[in-house]
């Protein structure tokens, strides 16, 4: 390499240095975990666990998918075409139809009680739609186990 061209990249080097630092942060890793045994949902972001809330995953004869999925589609407004057009605020799908979504049924939350989708307080739904939204589907991992 002759001297000329050891310049240049340093050069190039010391430019691109500060616009590296400058970029935004990647997103953060969001694990959202629900535990069908005992319904709730832990909700952690780059490890550090952020919310514990209870939920209602499918009742018997309509049971909740286990596994480890990504969201597919993120509504901020959502009514069941199969289910009586029942409302389905801030509904985050991830895997053949099941979404998880808030409810007005609050008295239900912490048992088993819907169709097959989690359910959680309107609230929280907010919470994790906005959560999901920001950090991005490829960031953010579902792990439904029994």
């Amino acid at each position: 390499m002759t001297s000329v061209s050891c310049v240049r990249l340093a050069f190039a080097a010391a430019i691109a240095a500060p616009i590296l630092a400058l970029s935004p942060a990647r997103a953060a890793d969001v694990v959202v975990h629900i535990d069908k045994s005992s319904q709730r949902m832990a909700v952690s972001v780059d490890g550090a666990r952020r919310y514990n809330w209870p939920v209602s995953t499918g009742r018997r004869g309509y049971g909740t998918p286990s596994g480890v999925f990504r969201p597919q589609m993120l509504a901020r407004r959502w009514y069941s075409k199969k289910y009586y057009n029942s409302p389905m605020p801030h509904s985050i799908f991830f895997h053949r139809g099941f979404a998880i979504h808030g409810t007005y049924e609050l008295t239900r939350l912490g048992g088993p009680a819907s169709h097959g989708c989690v359910r959680l307080h309107p609230s929280h739904a907010a919470q994790l739609y906005g959560l999901v939204e920001r950090n991005g589907r490829g960031g953010t991992r579902i792990e439904i186990t029994n």
